[in-house]
Order: structure tokens, then sequence, then C-alpha cells
């Protein structure tokens, strides 16, 4: 176990190291990176590596336009000073982008870098003149297909006529320009081809301003015009070109879109720096170059979407399987977003409205719900007390009297010398009718048989009087305009209101006057209890466990009226009820109330 345990502490700090050790790449490009070529494979090339986080590479980049070094060197001279700039450094691999540094690389491949990997990109097999490659070199050709690109430029314009191709005059604008005049070779019956090649720049503009009608142009490279001035061909000279053409003109590079070009079947840069990218990273890893084959990559289809609306050419006419770039979203699918987001939030927004009013419609009826059931309580209440009442005054307040009648009889009969027996007797007598009144009273108390027969005024008169009369306290009844004939149910419920509010009085108040009125005002009737006696604070009204306040509201509020209470500490109190003089129309179990 402590061997094996050796052997892995040992190995993994062999794999740490291995992770760890700076790993060189050498990229020799054809032009500097100001031109979009080099720009976008060097972006995608690092992008793929310098993110792996267990490897650490170093790049090193030479221009072969930009390099510090006298001008017209030959290949030797060349081959020369990379020798001496990189002989005392280790390189790994050597990327070669670029037609002339594959050629370069080619010719020098067993004196120069003999022994590291070398990675081509960024050319077509015919711009590097078919080199011959050993079996150090692996990566990318790219395929230049300019006949597809006019093919899908007279798909777009049927009634084309005329071709202008154009072209500077470096070399690697005029290999382009030779791959590319071959294979225009077969559309000369059809179409008159103008070749704008070896003009300088000023001259090339003017005769692009006055092409004829039915013309389209094809882009192919321009670095350098014809009176020797060099220009970046994708940033500088294309976007020139193009504002310059009074016809449309396509191109033969991805780097190319965006400036104003239409597109077409372009060889993809962006594409093969991934590809690049890949491959460095299994050499790297420690795979040979032989066991990795070169592999050509077709032209893409790809279209500028301005171009295409600044031209009018329909989506339909594009070839299958193309790709659109720097599409603008127009009106539709730049508010779309909005638009649903909106949908979505008055959706929602209807969504609780319903729930809203849906459970605003379930409280109504809850409501309803408790209000009838609140006045078939009061309304069983009321029928209670009614038969207590009967039940006491008929029945218990009857034979009280005959039990008092006989005993005062009883103690009429008995002789003079029992003192003693009669005036126990006449003890029971007062006993007895003290309980008959009391039970009066009470029966009173439950239902009023005055308020029943002979109307509201005298019902709460009579009240009153007997408040006043039982409690101490001094009541002043007032009345106006009250009809002389109330329905049952709203007199029942002044009555109550009257009953509990002057108990309320004789309970808390501590006050030895009251007043209690009951008058007419338009097509309602109005009661008030009031006081100067303690008060109380009407905020914490909730906080109190009586019913009689709840009750005499409950009952308002069941005849269609109103209540209001009003109190202050040490200022007295007053209840207000407001009743119609008719009571809504009810279910027949309420109208007893």
């Amino acid at each position: 176990m402590l061997v094996l345990i050796l052997c892995l502490l040992f190995t993994s700090k062999i794999a740490s190291g291995r992770a760890t050790q700076k790993e060189n790449v050498l990229v020799l490009t054809e032009v500097g990176l100001s031109h979009s070529l080099t720009n976008v494979m060097m972006q995608q090339i690092v992008a793929e590596l310098g993110g792996a986080p267990d490897r650490q590479v170093e790049f090193y980049l030479e221009s072969f336009d930009l390099m510090s070094l006298p001008e017209k060197l030959t290949l030797l001279e060349v081959r020369q000073w990379l020798e001496k700039k990189y002989s005392g450094q280790k390189i790994d691999i050597v990327v070669a982008l670029g037609p002339n540094v594959i050629r370069f690389l080619a010719t020098q491949s067993q004196a120069l870098f003999s022994d590291v990997p070398i990675v081509i990109c960024g050319a077509a097999p015919g711009q590097a003149g078919d080199p011959a490659l050993d079996s150090r070199f692996t990566g990318t050709w790219m395929k230049l297909e300019p006949a597809k690109t006019v093919d899908a430029a007279l798909r777009m314009f049927p009634d084309t006529r005329h071709l202008v191709m154009v072209a500077g005059t470096s070399s690697y604008d005029r290999m382009a320009a030779t791959l590319t005049k071959a294979e225009l070779q077969s559309f000369e019956p059809r179409l008159d081809i103008s070749y704008f090649s070896e003009l300088e720049m000023d001259q090339l503009l003017e005769q692009l301003r006055q092409l004829p009608k039915q013309t389209i142009v094809l882009y192919v490279s321009f670095f350098q015009d014809a009176a020797g001035n060099k220009f970046v061909n994708a940033t500088k000279a294309l976007p020139m070109i193009v504002e310059a053409s009074n016809a449309p003109v396509f191109g033969l590079s991805d780097t190319y879109l965006g400036s104003g070009i239409v597109g077409g079947f372009v060889m993809s840069f962006q594409e093969q720096g991934r590809a690049t990218a890949k491959i460095i990273s299994q050499l790297l890893d420690g795979k040979k170059a032989q066991e990795i084959p070169i592999v050509t990559y077709q032209s893409v289809p790809l279209f500028d979407w301005k171009a295409l609306q600044r031209w009018h050419i329909p989506a339909a006419s594009l070839p299958a399987g193309s790709l659109v770039l720097f599409h603008e979203p127009d009106l539709w699918e730049r508010i779309r977003g909005m638009w649903i987001t909106a949908c979505v939030i008055i959706a929602a927004l209807s969504c609780l409205v319903v729930y809203l009013q849906y459970n605003r419609t379930q409280l109504k009826l809850a409501k309803a719900r408790q209000s009838q059931l609140s006045g078939m309580l009061i309304g069983a209440e009321e029928k209670e007390r009614s038969r207590v009442a009967a039940e006491l005054h008929d029945d218990f307040s009857q034979r009280l009297a005959l039990l008092a009648l006989g005993l005062e009889n009883a103690a009429e009969s008995l002789p003079d010398s029992a003192q003693e027996a009669n005036r126990q007797l006449h003890e029971l007598v007062n006993s007895a009718s003290e309980l008959g009144a009391d039970l009066h009273t009470l029966s009173h108390r439950l239902h009023s048989t005055t308020l029943e027969r002979l109307g509201l005024i005298p019902g709460v008169s009579a009240f009153c009087k007997e408040f006043q009369a039982q409690q101490g306290v001094r009541v002043e009844f007032t009345h106006n305009e009250v009809p002389q004939v109330v329905h049952a149910d709203v007199a029942l419920c002044l009555f109550r209101i009257v009953q509990e509010g002057l108990r309320n009085v004789q309970k808390h108040s501590g006050a030895n006057n009251a007043k209690v009125g009951v008058y007419k005002k338009a097509q309602k009737l109005t009661v008030f209890v009031s006081d100067q006696g303690a008060g109380f604070d009407t905020r914490k009204l909730e906080m109190k466990e009586g019913l009689g306040i709840l009750s005499m509201e409950q009952r308002a509020h069941l005849m269609g009226g109103q209540f209001q209470i009003r109190s202050e500490p040490g200022r007295g109190t007053r209840i207000d009820a407001w009743v119609p003089v008719e009571p809504p129309s009810e279910p027949e179990n309420n109208k007893t109330l």
C-alpha cells in the first residue's frame, strides 16, 4: 500500500508539472492583425487555447509584411532571420496562416523548424500553389468557389447581363484573381465579364460609379492598387468600393460581411480558426501531425441582411441553407416582446379581476347568508321571548296569584290566638305577591304586550316609565310625527334598541338621567338614546365582549338602516339608529323581526 501511494503521488506530481509547463506556438502570418483575416483567425485560436485551465500557451506572432526587416528579402534571408531569432527558443508548434506563408514553409521545411509540426490554415490549395507537404504538415484548407457566388447572384438578379470582377495588384490579389477568372469562364457566353484588376483606386471607383444597368460586382481581394498604394483589404478598400458601386457587390470571404457586400458562398475564416485551434490542442496533447489528416472546408452561403434590404432581394431567392447576418428586427419584432409581456400582464390582471370579483360575489353571498342567519336568530329569539313571556304570564303568574290568595284565606281562617302563624302567613303572601310582580316585569321585558297591542310610541313610553320606576334613572322621552301604525318589524327593532340602550346606561354610564327620542324624517324613523355619564373610547369598542351593541347594530342593518354610536370618556354616550318606515322585502322566515 505504501509503494502504491508513493507511485500515485509521484504520478500526480508529473501530471501537475505537465499541466503547468509552458508551451510555445509560433504563428506566421501573411498580413498583420489590422487585417480581418488574421484578426479573426487569431481570435478563435487564442480563445480556444487560452481558456484551457490545464495548459499554459504562449503565442508568438510574426507577419511577413509588418516585421522590421529590409524589403525585397529573398526566401533564404527570411529563413536565416527566423532561425536567428528563434534559435534559442523552444517552439512546440508553428502555424502557417496564409497562402504565401504556407508556400514558404513548404519549400524551406527541411531547413527551418525541421522537428516541429506545422499547422496550415487561411488559404485554398490553389492560392498556395498546390504545394507538396511532408508528414510534419497538418491543418485545414479552404475552398475558393466564386462560381457558386455568381450562380447565387444570378438567382437573385435573373436579368443580369454584366459581371465585373474587382481585384488588386498584390501577389495575394493576383493569385486569387487568377483562380477566380478560371472559374468565371463558364459564364462568358451568358454574361459580359469585365476584369477591374489593374487600376488605381481612383480610376476603379470612378468606373464603378458608371456601371451599366443589369450589372453585378464580384469583389475578390484588394491589398494594393496599380500605383502601389497599399490598403487594408476588408476594412478600408472594400467599403470604398461598395460605396462607389451603383450595382450590388458580392464577395468570397466571411470577413467581408458587414462592409456592405450582399454576401455569397464565402470562405469561413471564423470556422477555420476554431478548427485550427482544435488541431493545435491535439498536437499539444501529444498527437502526431501525420495522425491528423488535412481537411478541406467548403464555402458557406452567408448574406448581409442590410444589403438584402438595400437591393430589395427577397429571402426566397437565397440558396438553401443560407445564413443571414446583421438582421435588424422590424417594428413588430421589436415590440413583440413588449406585446407578449403586456398580454401576459393583462391576462394576469384579468384573472386577478375575475378572482377578486368572484371573491366579492362570494363575500356578498356570505354577508347575505350571515344577515339571513342573524335575522333568523333574532326572529327565533323574539319568538322564544314571546313564548316564555306568555308562559310566565299565563301560567306561573296565575298560579302564584292563586297561591297568594290561598295563603291570604288561610291566614284569615286561623284563630287570633295563633298570632305567630298569622304573621308568617302574611310574610308568605307578601313574598308570593313580590314574586308575581317580578315575573310580570320579566315577562314584559321579554315581550312587550303594550308594543304589540298599542304600537311603537305607547310601548316605548311605557318601557321608559317602567325603567325609571325600577332603576331610579330619570328618562326623558320625546317623539315627533311618528305614525300611529308602524310596521311590526320596524317597531320591534326600535323598541329593542331603546331597551338595550337604557340597559347600557344603567350598567355602564353611572348617569342619573337619560334621554330617549323617536321621530320621523323623510321616509325614515330615527331613534336615539343619550346620557351624560362616564362614556368610553369608541376606538376600543371592538375589544369589548358585550353583545348588546352588536345586537342593536345588526337589528338596524336587517331593517335596511344604519346604526351609529358616539362617545368620549367623561362626556357621555349617544346611540342613533335610522331605519326605513317600510322595511325591505325579506324571506318569510325573517318577517317576524
